[in-house]
């Protein structure tokens, strides 16, 4: 199995700045790519940014220029680091690992049970 666990969400004032991290671990063989999303109340669940094994990273258009991705891959590790904080930043965040139990076996995509931040106005 494969565990994931995000932390370093909280509140935090229009402007600020926050840091989330999520680790994997578990019996895993390799990570294709690791990735944040987000869930406002009311609201699909939307990608924030992601990053391959190789480096490559995505945004959404909405957190570019605020937001960066990075991520420890010895630790298996993926940081959120997003500076410039809105109230429309509010929402769970969730972590997603693309992995490998084995080798040879497809990837499969885990979650973390998430983790809240409260942008205040």
């Amino acid at each position: 199995q494969v565990q994931v666990v995000e932390s370093g969400g909280g509140l935090v004032q229009a402007g600020g700045s926050l840091r989330l991290s999520c680790a994997a671990s578990g019996t895993i063989s390799s990570i294709n790519a690791m990735g944040w999303y987000r869930q406002a109340p009311g609201k699909q669940r939307e990608l924030v940014a992601t990053i391959t094994s190789g480096g490559s990273t995505n945004y959404a258009d909405s957190v570019k220029g605020r937001f960066t991705i990075s991520r420890d891959s010895a630790k298996n590790t993926v940081y959120l680091q997003m500076n410039s904080l809105k109230p429309e930043d509010t929402a769970v965040y969730y972590c997603a690992v693309s992995a490998r139990r084995l080798p040879g076996l497809r990837p499969e995509d885990y979650w973390g049970q998430g983790t809240q931040v409260t942008v205040s106005s």
